[in-house]
This record gives structure tokens, C-alpha cells and sequence, in this order.
């Protein structure tokens, strides 16, 4: 058995070292070896049995072996064409000339070569059918692997939906259950606001109470409208809206949440007629406006601008405050929605004011971008088409 495992480990180097020749040169030395080998064996049969010998059939099997050891057609034809040649010239009365006279040589000689042929090419077929057969097991083997792969892509695709779809609800249930009682503190608060009774220092924290309160109902809104667009639970209504009144709508709203804010609004010299959902419209603008004087640290010098740039209506707001963070203009600029509570410029809902945005706009087909300005300051940009555009599927 160990001498067996012996010749086995050699035979496999030495195919391994055989393979690492070119072609052609691998085909040189099998076509010499093996021709070599025949007529050796052939010479020395032919001095024990006298004229009766078996060469015909070594250069056949020696046709073999150059047809397993070779690419091609090539060698196994060239070795059968000289086998036949050289079995005439050497093996065959008269000795050491070449001839086709003798009775039954010709037949001899034809045959042997017919042989030859037939044996190349069904070796180099058989050859190169377990080539092909290498070939299908490892594009088998590759498709599986990719399946694999897509597979467990896929279930993590499914996975990332199925947490979606908790978190969305898990707002949604939170947002409404918030809500209700947040209407009932805000109301209260008017209410005891309005009371000649209560002392300066009550009305202050009644109205930081009221404020308070006004920013969490914006918020729980904010979040219930994200989680809704996001899953296609509430269709656009698009209608043909004026732009101007939807802006002068937000930013009289902005004046009840915010009185000491001071926006200023420059409207275009064109007429902005468009479609769009004018409530969803209007939530982006305050959501902006909000987000100025809430977070700038300037509530004195905000302007939201309405435009005209080729076929889109464009609202710009910009305040002169402190600016945005790179972690914020990085996530707009890739269209990514924003990390809520993970920076400086998300806290008291920023974040998900700005989310909300996005995520309208995006439903309307526009764009969404902010900047900071050269000389100080947050710009915040949306556009609308002008026109209605079918949505891709």
C-alpha cells in the first residue's frame, strides 16, 4: 500500500509539473517521448519474434497517449502519420526501406493509419469532453455559489423591511397616543393664559408650557406624516395650487407658533401655478421656517424666497444663524435621510423635521439641497416641476 500511495504522490507531481509547460512545447515533448518509446519497444520486440511483431498496435497506443497528453487535433494527427511511416520503414520487410509493394502492405499501411486517426480524434474528443465537463462543475458550482449569495441578500433585504415596518408602526401607535394629550397641555396652557388671574411669573412658564407643547405636536405630526409617505399609506392630492398663497399660508402659521420670529417673504415676478399637494407643501415650508428660528440663533433676518429657475418653482429659506453641520449637508447632498438624535443640529427635532422634507419632496419628483451661505448662515432649497411628471415605477 505504501509503495502504491508512493507512485500515486509522484505520479500527480509530475503530471502537476507536466501541465505547467506551454502547449506547444508539452505537445513537442510528448509526440518525441512517446514516438521514442514505440519504436524502442517495437525494435526490441521485433529481435524475439523475428518478423512476426505487434508495432503497429504500440505506435496505435503510443497515438493515444500524445492525444490524452495534447491540445488539439494537431500532435495526434503528426504521431499518426509518422507511426505509420515508421512501422513501414522499420518494421516491415524490406527492413529499413520504405515500401508499398508487398502484398497486403498497402492494406496494412491505410489501415494503421485509419486507426491512428479515428483513436486521435475520439481521445481528443473524449478529452475534450471532460473539459467541458470541468467547465459546467464550476459554473455550476459559481451559480450556486451566487444563489447563495442572493439568497441570504435577499433575506437580509427581508429582514431590514420587517424592522422597518415595526419601527414604522411602533411611531405611528407612539405618535397618536402622544398626540391627544399634547393637544389637551397646549390647550390648557391657551386657556389659563387667557385667565386675568394668573401671576406674571405663572404667565412665563405658561407660555414656555404652551411653546413646549406646540413643538411636540409639530414633531408627533412630523413623524406621523414620514412613517405614512414612506409606506404609501397616504397618496398624494395633487392639485393645481398657487405657490405664493401656500407660502403666505406657512409662514402666517409660523407667525401663531412663533411671534417674536420675523420672516420676511420675497415673492417671483412669475406666476408659480403648479401641481402639488398643498398641505404636504405647506408642512415642508413650516418645517423650514421652524427649523430657522428655532435653531439658527437668528430669528430676525429669516427670508424664504420663491423663484422661477427653467421649468422648476423654487423656494429657498435662509436665516443668518450659526449654520448646519457637515454631518447634515453630507446627508442631503447623498439624498440619505438624516440620523435623528445622533447630532448637534437634530436636537428638539430637527432631524425629523428635515426627514419630513425630504421625503415630500421626494414624492413630488423635486429636489431638496441646503448649503451654507458665504457670509453666514443656513440656505435651505427645494424645487418643484412645474408641470405634473409620471412617477417611475
Amino acid at each position: 500500500m505504501e509503495l502504491k500511495e508512493q507512485l500515486q504522490r509522484s505520479w500527480r507531481v509530475l503530471a502537476k509539473w507536466f501541465l505547467r509547460i506551454p502547449p506547444v512545447p508539452r505537445g513537442l515533448t510528448a509526440t518525441v517521448f512517446f514516438l521514442g518509446c514505440a519504436y524502442l519497444i517495437s525494435h526490441f520486440l521485433i529481435g524475439h519474434t523475428g518478423g512476426e511483431n505487434n508495432s503497429a498496435l504500440v505506435f496505435v497506443l503510443a497515438v493515444v497517449f500524445i492525444s490524452l497528453l495534447t491540445e488539439g487535433y494537431i500532435f495526434g494527427l503528426v504521431a499518426s502519420v509518422f507511426g505509420a511511416v515508421i512501422t513501414n520503414y522499420s518494421f516491415m520487410a524490406p527492413y529499413d526501406e520504405f515500401s508499398l509493394s508487398q502484398k497486403g502492405y498497402p492494406v496494412t499501411m491505410l489501415s494503421m493509419l485509419a486507426i491512428s486517426l479515428v483513436v486521435c480524434a475520439l481521445t481528443s474528443r473524449v478529452r475534450q469532453q471532460a473539459q467541458d465537463a470541468e467547465a459546467r462543475e464550476r459554473n455550476t458550482k459559481l451559480l450556486f455559489e451566487q444563489n447563495q449569495k442572493l439568497n441570504e441578500e435577499k433575506a437580509a433585504i427581508q429582514l431590514q423591511s420587517a424592522q422597518e415596518t415595526i419601527r414604522s408602526n411602533i411611531l405611528r401607535a407612539v405618535s397618536h397616543d402622544l398626540r391627544t394629550p399634547l393637544t389637551a397641555i397646549a390647550g390648557t396652557a391657551s386657556v389659563l393664559l387667557s385667565t386675568p388671574e394668573v401671576s406674571p411669573r405663572n404667565v412665563a412658564m405658561l407660555q414656555d408650557i404652551k411653546s413646549d407643547a406646540d413643538a411636540l405636536i409639530n414633531m408627533v405630526e412630523n413623524l406621523l406624516s414620514v412613517t405614512r409617505i414612506e409606506d404609501g399609506v397616504v397618496p398624494l392630492k395633487k392639485r393645481e395650487e398657487m405657490l405664493e398663497e401656500v407660502a403666505g399660508d406657512a409662514v402666517l402659521t409660523l407667525k401663531r407658533r412663533f411671534p417674536l420670529g420675523n420672516v420676511q417673504l420675497e415673492l417671483s415676478e412669475d406666476l408659480l401655478y403648479l401641481p402639488m399637494d398643498s398641505m404636504l407643501i405647506k408642512q415642508v415650508m413650516v418645517n423650514l421656517l421652524e427649523n430657522a428660528v428655532r435653531h439658527s440663533g437668528d430669528t430676525e433676518h429669516i427670508v424664504m424666497k420663491l423663484y422661477r429657475r427653467d421649468d422648476w418653482a423654487v423656494v429657498e429659506v435662509r436665516d443668518h444663524g450659526t449654520g448646519l453641520s457637515d454631518e447634515v449637508l453630507e446627508a442631503i447632498r447623498d439624498g440619505r435621510p438624516l440620523r435623528v438624535g445622533n447630532s448637534a443640529d437634530s436636537t428638539r427635532g430637527m432631524g425629523i423635521g428635515l426627514s419630513v422634507c425630504q421625503s415630500i419632496i421626494k414624492a413630488h419628483g423635486g429636489f431638496f439641497e441646503a448649503e451654507n451661505a458665504p457670509d453666514g448662515g443656513a440656505v435651505f432649497r427645494f424645487g418643484l416641476h412645474m408641470e405634473e411628471v409620471p412617477m417611475e415605477a
